[in-house]
């Protein structure tokens, strides 16, 4: 069955070299997988770009032929094309050299001065398993491309990106348009490599479903259709205690502001009751400025438990503006011993930065940690890629890893993971933290799982983003969340 494009999943450098074994395993030539690879980026080139004078750029291995079979298919359909290599032609093995066979043009060493003149560059020199920095020429020459107003396709990822991580090793191309062949590859979309990508084309080379899902890790681009059955929906017969009592622990009077902001969020998206929990000091900031939001007060560590325990509380934030010191850490381990759905967020990540074996032990799988960068280095040793340290986070802690930046990852103790695509740059203001972190708090509260509501409340929080427009505060995304809710519900 050819690739349906429906199931989001993300194949890494290497398991997509086993896939590739198994089709061609499975009876289908070496040969044909690459003239289908190559046919494909001809037919999205031709589709997006009238005829001009192209340079095709094969490097020493299968992504150069690749790159062969574009330049042929391009020649064959009238455009004007050269090809330059970094290695001559019969230094090539297995299907690139047969590939290279079939093109009878001629082929010149790779130099500078061949971009004269060129309206559209193949970047056919290396494909996602690229595992050493560019150096050379092919670091010459793909610098000189990102300071030329020329066009570049890239085939399968642009050279210099890692498929894995998304690092750009030395130097990359910042391309108009890349082709992948069966899924794409996490480098596609995590930072920096998302930035050199440019549009994204998923092409099918007669590899089948079974075939990559056989091999699947887990690891998923974010999309509503993982998660959208999850949520739940209001019927005639239903009434709000059906949709959770979520409750968010109040921070003192001088920060309610992150406080009420996620408590909104939690009410915005569906929880049928959001509580904040205060202190008697803080009452009267949270009274005045609340309306659906609910006020509970504690005097003492009993009462407060009381609150958590009560057999109606759902789902339970802790961290917005709760303050870095000890009580902090206290209130947060007995919001874990609950062992009700929990967010921890903020300060409640923080105050437990040389302590963590504490946090480590009362963590559970109905927990997500929403750290950023700086928080997930006060608990975690892991260094690389975004997806690499929320996975090794998960493993470790126990505990869905909601690990924030501009590439978002998801990841659950069991190993799987999505990577939220792209969101947009105005959720770098104050306070969008928070309503992540409400937003996620009120799609626990109605019973959602914690993976799939971890994810839903990053994607939720990109598409409020982007229907608020530019130059956002994050009381916007207040305003858009509904909206964004319903575009989910809409498209199902």
């Amino acid at each position: 069955m050819p690739h349906s494009g429906r199931d989001h999943i993300l194949v890494t450098p290497a398991r997509m070299a086993e896939i590739d074994r198994a089709a061609i395993a499975g009876g289908i030539d070496g040969s044909v997988l690459m003239e289908n690879a190559g046919s494909a980026v001809w037919r999205a080139i031709v589709q997006r770009f009238d005829p001009t004078p192209a340079l095709v750029l094969c490097g020493p291995g299968n992504n150069g032929g690749d790159g062969y079979v574009v330049a042929r298919r391009l020649r064959e359909a009238g455009w004007p094309v050269r090809v330059a290599a970094l290695v001559p032609p019969q230094r090539l093995r297995g299907d690139a050299a047969r590939a290279a066979a079939r093109w009878d043009g001629p082929v010149a060493e790779l130099e500078p001065a061949l971009l004269a003149g060129t309206g559209l560059v193949v970047d056919a020199l290396f494909g996602a398993g690229l595992s050493r920095d560019l150096e050379g020429r092919a670091r010459e020459i793909v610098e000189l491309l990102n300071a030329m107003p020329v066009p570049v396709v890239a085939v399968d990822i642009p050279s210099g990106v890692d498929g894995g991580t998304g690092a750009v090793r030395g130097a990359a191309p910042r391309a108009r348009l890349t082709v992948t062949f069966v899924r794409a590859k996490p480098g596609h979309y995590l930072l920096p490599g998302r930035l050199h990508r440019g549009e994204l084309v998923i092409a099918d080379i007669g590899t089948t479903d079974a075939t990559v899902q056989a091999r699947d890790e887990g690891i998923r681009l974010n999309h509503p259709e993982l998660w959208r059955a999850r949520l739940p929906r209001r019927g005639p017969l239903d009434h709000k205690y059906r949709f959770g009592h979520a409750f968010v622990v109040g921070g003192p009077p001088a920060t309610t502001g992150a406080t009420r902001m996620a408590a909104t969020a939690a009410l915005r998206v569906g929880a049928g009751l959001v509580s904040v929990l205060t202190t008697p000091e803080a009452l009267p900031v949270y009274a005045a400025h609340l309306t659906a939001v609910m006020t509970k007060v504690y005097r003492n560590p009993v009462e407060f438990r009381a609150w958590l325990e009560d057999r109606r509380t759902t789902a339970i934030l802790h961290g917005p503006g709760a303050g870095v010191e000890d009580a902090t850490r206290e209130r947060a381990l007995a919001v874990l011993t609950t062992g009700k759905p929990a967010v921890l967020d903020a300060d409640a990540l923080t105050v437990f930065a040389g302590c963590r074996e504490r946090l480590f032990a009362a963590l559970g799988p109905q927990v997500v940690l929403t750290p950023h960068d700086g928080e997930y280095a006060r608990l975690f040793p892991t260094k690389g890629d975004r997806l690499a340290r929320a996975r090794a986070a998960a493993a470790e802690s126990g505990a869905v890893v909601l690990l924030k930046g501009g590439d978002t990852v998801v990841a659950a103790p069991d190993g799987r993971a999505v990577i939220q695509g792209e969101a947009p740059a105005s959720l770098a203001t104050a306070g969008s933290g928070d309503v992540l972190a409400g937003i996620l708090l009120g799609l626990l509260a109605q019973g959602v799982p914690s993976f799939e509501a971890a994810a839903a409340a990053v994607w939720l929080q990109a598409e409020a983003a982007r229907l608020a427009g530019e130059s956002i505060i994050a009381e916007d995304l207040l305003q858009s969340l509904a909206a964004a809710l319903a575009s989910v519900r809409q498209e199902s």
